[in-house]
């Protein structure tokens, strides 16, 4: 027997929304929700995949009043606005299923279930089955031997559906599916403000109607006094007669209305599948291109991109030949495939440095130009020394900075790196966090490279042209990379150009890359002996430490177990538990501190996971990347990682060095210059409030910053109407948290808890705040402003980073917009400006031939290790670089020192 399968798709779409949340809903880099569209496709394709229909179609509401309107003015009354990330959502799905040729009806005056009703009846009249796939129980009314209705449900994190036809319906409620209007017409609907009778629910709804079958019947019962309900059932059942048949009316679906379609009009159809492949490029839904093999040869991927360019490579025999071809066109697009080295550390946890900055080797090298991909052996790399070196002809690949460092390390120093895609991606979205060579691709190209290659490989073209006794996985694909690195630069660039991010790409990002590229192969020299010395007294005190929890708490257990932790604490020792999980009582830091005071055991606890991280991470975490050559551990310093600009660092970070305790402090003493040298290092005074005080123009912070006044006591002063010579050391210290409260977009209750006040007290101090610092107020007023307007904040160099949170319908994602949005071009600003004295530092070195390195930036500091003669100019230059890096109306202001030992920089 066919089959028609209709679909409320308002329904469906509400459930799939609400169905896949979660902490973080599924998004495009753009900001655009995806959760209803992606949850509504998998319940569409289950029950596709289970009935496999000949007809389907979806209905939805339109926005225009139905007849229901018209008879009810409240009706649907007390129904919430849709939510702003569901309602971006439906014009998507509707594009969609037009993609895949599925009918869509809407009707103005009628609903999606009288849609779906009317529909299912015709099918019925033809003896077509039908399935009604809702999420709304009013359709049961139409259930019958021919129509089914499916709803879906959520268990265990997966779909599963409920059938119920004529048979299910009676067996469940014990009425006929056409009762079940008379029921609602008495107990009536509070999702669809259907008022019903009022003392009237669904149990004695349901026992009024098997006992008298319609609501017609009952009044006639009621009327000739022979129905037996007594007392307040039935006086309100008199009272409400009018309300009842009302309801009735209200809830019943029409089956007659005025729909053009025959079933005929919606039989299941092929998709267009370029254009399916398009939304769900579009949407990031791989697993559904995947699943009906969408980027298969039947689908064009791009018009701009010529795929069979793809596969167009030659072994490069003739190096004079690819040579002049380069030089002439002044641009060296290549892309460097790189084998990892086999030095495996004897431990088994790390990979060793050994002898190499970084852990790679090249292995050979891909040149694109004029539509070709040549392919050259790392052994000839010499052959193009003069190339990469040359000033004049422009660099354009891949990560760059790793390229530096590894020609560097093959006596090769790269010059004129002029354009790396994955700054150019960052630039473009920095939330959007995926910047290989393929995903860059799939994003701006529309390939999805990895299926093209095993396409390929199925249709029996042989990809690998060349032998080579070492084959990786990637082979197939790695070739391709410098033809996408062509491909991906010409797009992203006039991408770059309509953003007005060009001037921040080559003034900024790619010359600072350098600079990190320079930092890394420097890398800091380490003392190993100290480092494992300290070790062991790490190790000591941990020991101590837990012997004396131990002795506080009359008992061992595994202090780094949570529940075991918990137990001793709140149930053994009787603390007050502030917070407990699903799992049991929450020992982190936050709960901890707000129980310091009751026991001495707290602070021991504390101690001993300080202790222990600090051994962990940076005692046998850091020694196996000290380089066995240099003595040195070569960080990785990332540009594309943060989406306010920071840099940040990994393997390891020696950005994270806790320095409140004397521990973290004790552990930065390892690190020394080398002979001869010693560390000179500048930190910028409070840039992010003279960023603030400057893009806000409030003049009264800009001349306490002018006069070199002491910011956070010259606001304590403002903000309690205290003389600035009477202000106390906690007014101070409170004033700074409200300062840097107001930088990182703190809340009342944020503060509060930052600073131990009531709420109330900290609101307070907020107010008092934005009144004596009207200007900061008006900032962040306008700044939200404009970020819900055009859904992006800049800074003052022109970065963006887009906050599609700010618009959010649900108040605490949208609070977190919102701090977002007013931190922004705060701590964006103050990185780039970072940035630019990196730069400028750089390039002043070297202009005047010092030897002097940079060795390490840590957000707003910059540490130098400079041979002691030239000490005293590298001070001069590194003052005069970093304060002039931008004129800001609040002056910047950089404290110089030098020291032996980094924990001596001040």
């Amino acid at each position: 027997m066919d089959r028609l399968v209709v679909i409320d798709g308002n329904s469906i779409m509400n459930r799939a929304f609400y169905g896949i949340m979660g902490n973080k809903m599924l998004q495009t880099e753009d900001g655009t929700y995806t959760n209803a569209v992606y949850g509504f496709l998998a319940i569409m394709f289950k029950i596709f995949d289970d009935l496999k229909p000949e007809y389907l179609a979806v209905a939805f509401d339109l926005k225009s009043p139905t007849k229901r309107h018209l008879m009810y003015a409240d009706y649907k009354g007390t129904r919430h606005a849709m939510p702003e990330e569901l309602k971006m959502q439906m014009p998507i799905i509707k594009e969609v299923l037009k993609a895949m040729n599925i009918t869509i009806i809407e009707k103005e005056g009628y609903e999606a279930d009288d849609i779906l009703g009317t529909l299912a009846k015709k099918a019925e009249r033809e003896g077509i089955a039908t399935t009604i796939l809702s999420g709304d129980r009013d359709t049961f009314q139409l259930a019958s031997k021919l129509i089914t209705i499916r709803i879906p449900r959520t268990k265990m994190g997966k779909t599963e559906e409920d059938d119920f036809n004529e048979e299910k319906v009676y067996e469940t409620y014990g009425v006929s599916p056409l009762q079940m209007i008379e029921v609602k017409g008495l107990m009536g609907d509070t999702s669809d403000n259907i008022p019903g009778v009022p003392g009237v629910g669904e149990k004695t709804a349901l026992n009024l109607i098997k006992k008298y079958g319609t609501i017609d019947n009952l009044y006639s019962k009621i009327a000739d006094k022979t129905a037996d309900e007594k007392g307040k059932l039935r006086e309100n059942l008199e009272n409400n007669k009018e309300l009842a048949i009302l309801s009735k009316t209200l809830g019943t679906i029409d089956i007659e209305a005025p729909i053009e379609y025959s079933i005929q009009d919606l039989k299941v159809k092929e998709w267009d599948k370029s254009k399916v492949y398009e939304e769900f490029t579009a949407l990031k839904f791989k697993k559904y291109i995947d699943k009906f093999e969408l980027n298969s040869k039947e689908v064009i991927i791009n018009k701009e991109v010529n795929i069979n360019e793809l596969f167009k490579k030659e072994k490069l025999e003739d190096v004079e030949f690819i040579r002049k071809k380069i030089i002439k066109n002044k641009e060296l697009i290549y892309y460097l495939k790189t084998k990892e080295l086999d030095n495996y550390d004897c431990r088994g946890d790390h990979w060793s440095s050994g002898k190499n900055i970084i852990n790679r080797r090249i292995e050979s090298i891909y040149f694109f130009t004029d539509g070709i991909v040549y392919e050259i052996d790392a052994e000839q790399i010499n052959n193009f020394k003069d190339i990469f070196e040359n000033i004049e002809i422009k660099k354009i690949g891949y990560k760059q900075k790793i390229d530096y460092i590894l020609l560097k390390e093959a006596n090769i120093e790269i010059k004129n790196l002029y354009y790396d895609i994955e700054i150019a991606g960052y630039l473009l979205n920095s939330n959007f966090g995926k910047y290989s060579i393929e995903n860059l691709a799939e994003k701006y190209l529309g390939l999805d490279i990895s299926s093209i290659v095993e396409e390929k490989k199925e249709n029996g073209i042989q990809l690998n042209l060349f032998d080579q006794t070492k084959k990786e996985e990637d082979n197939e694909k790695v070739y391709i990379y410098a033809y996408l690195i062509n491909q991906i630069y010409k797009v992203t660039l006039e991408k770059l150009k309509e953003n007005s991010l060009l001037d921040l790409f080559n003034n900024i990002e790619m010359p600072v890359e350098v600079v990190l590229a320079e930092m890394q192969y420097n890398g800091m020299l380490i003392n190993k002996d100290e480092l494992i010395q300290y070790g062991e007294k790490l190790k000591q005190q941990l020991e101590i430490l837990t012997r004396d929890i131990y002795d506080l708490s009359n008992q061992e257990f595994n202090i780094n177990s949570p529940k075991q932790l918990g137990k001793v604490l709140f149930e053994d020792l009787k603390l007050t538990a502030h917070k407990k999980t699903k799992n049991g009582y929450s020992t982190d830091v936050d709960a901890l501190e707000k129980i310091r005071w009751e026991h001495p055991i707290i602070d021991k606890i504390l101690d001993y996971r300080q202790t222990a991280k600090l051994y962990s991470t940076y005692v046998e975490g850091m020694i196996p990347y000290i380089n066995t050559k240099t003595g040195r551990i070569h960080s990785y310093f990332h540009q594309t990682v943060t989406a306010t600009g920071r840099l940040s660092c990994t393997d390891p970070n020696l950005q994270n060095i806790p320095t409140r305790f004397e521990a973290g402090k004790k552990l930065r003493e390892v690190f020394k210059p080398a002979n001869g040298c010693v560390y000179v290092d500048a930190d910028y005074s409070q840039i992010e409030l003279r960023v603030l005080s400057h893009i806000a123009k409030d003049e009264n912070m800009i001349n306490a910053f002018k006069n070199g006044e002491d910011i956070h006591r010259e606001v304590a002063s403002q903000v309690f109407n205290t003389p600035i010579n009477e202000v106390t050391k906690e007014q101070r210290s409170h004033a700074k948290a409200v300062n840097f409260g107001i930088v990182y977009g703190m809340s009342d209750y944020g503060l509060s808890e930052e600073i131990g006040v009531p709420v109330k007290v900290a609101k307070q101090y907020i107010q008092n705040y934005f009144e004596k610092y009207p200007k900061i107020k008006q900032f962040e007023e306008e700044i939200i402003e404009n970020t819900k307007k055009n859904g992006y904040v800049k800074t003052l160099y022109g970065r963006r980073r887009y906050i599609p949170e700010i618009n959010s319908s649900n108040y605490m994602v949208r609070q977190s917009g919102i701090r977002i949005a007013t931190n922004t071009p705060i701590q964006g600003t103050a990185a780039d400006i970072m940035k630019i004295a990196m730069i400028n530092v750089y390039n002043r070195l070297k202009k005047e031939k010092l030897n002097t390195k940079i060795v390490l930036q840590i957000h707003d500091e910059l540490l130098l290790e400079a041979p002691l003669e030239e000490k005293e100019v590298v001070k001069i230059i590194l003052k005069e670089e970093m304060e002039n890096a931008a004129e800001l109306s609040s002056m910047l202001v950089a404290e110089v020192s030098e020291a032996i030992n980094w924990n001596e920089c001040k």
